[in-house]
């Protein structure tokens, strides 16, 4: 393979600077993953004619609940060994360190305690308008991912192989922040289709389930030409973004099913 066939990426991962202050293409995506969310859901709640004094709250329990659990999911899952020892970085959120896995489950979790204080519903009917736009932003983290040159494959002989020169590489590796991203913007688009076009959202908890089971299979399959993040994974039989996303999977199977069956019963009835 022609060594110029490959792609060379030594893109600055610093947008631009103000002085001390530096604007990273992260950062951005991030942003803009929660600029585009809250108009989406807004949109949704306006066509249900739903209170739209929740957003300001919603969007202040989402992000509360990504940064928080990407955090503590990177601290407990990937790097417990450094941070039981150097507990003052736990909350050290600037350094780096998040796990998609740990946001997934802090959303959750400050979306229960968002539905228990402010809406009042079932926390699924809430997961199920909010899994829309995260899939979208889930596609625009990893695509900060790729602007930082992190979390990518091993070595190939494809044609589109990235060789991250900034890091030092010499060699193609599979840009697994573009299939992740691929695969959470797939997602996305049919999330988005079922909701406007089918009356799938009656069906409480069958959006959830079909986000956790897209993007979660996405996530393990990928894994599996994804460099590992920490060395003990190197011993393991799968790796530790597999052994995690395998319970998001079947949540997601479950889910579906509860919600298939339950308005089937409920059909039956009438």
């Amino acid at each position: 393979m022609d060594f110029l066939s490959f792609i060379h990426w030594d893109v600055n991962p610093e947008l631009f600077s103000l002085g001390p202050l530096s604007v990273r293409w992260y950062g951005l995506m991030f942003a803009i993953s929660f600029i585009l969310g809250y108009n989406i859901v807004e949109k949704m709640f306006k066509h249900e004619k739903e209170n739209l004094k929740w957003l300001d709250s919603l969007l202040m329990y989402i992000v509360i609940g990504t940064i928080l659990g990407a955090r503590l999911g990177h601290v407990f899952f990937y790097g417990w060994e450094y941070y039981s020892q150097h507990p003052a970085e736990i909350l050290m959120v600037w350094k780096g360190g998040l796990a998609s896995h740990g946001g997934a489950i802090g959303v959750f979790t400050a979306l229960l305690i968002h539905s228990k204080l402010i809406t009042k519903k079932n926390v699924l009917w809430t997961v199920d308008r909010v899994v829309v736009p995260t899939a979208l932003a889930a596609m625009f983290i990893r695509l900060g991912n790729l602007f930082n040159s992190e979390i990518y494959g091993v070595q190939t002989s494809l044609p589109w192989g990235f060789i991250f020169e900034r890091n030092g590489e010499t060699v193609a590796k599979h840009p697994t922040q573009l299939y992740e991203a691929g695969a959470y913007l797939i997602t996305f688009l049919l999330l988005r289709k079922l909701y406007w076009k089918t009356d799938i959202k009656s069906k409480t908890g069958m959006l959830t389930g079909i986000f956790f089971v897209m993007v979660f299979a996405a996530r393990f399959f990928i894994e599996f030409v994804k460099e590992n993040q920490e060395a003990f994974e190197a011993n393991m039989s799968l790796n530790m973004g597999q052994w995690l996303s395998i319970p998001f999977v079947m949540i997601g199977l479950g889910l579906i099913l509860l919600a298939h069956f339950r308005n089937k019963n409920s059909g039956s009835d009438k």
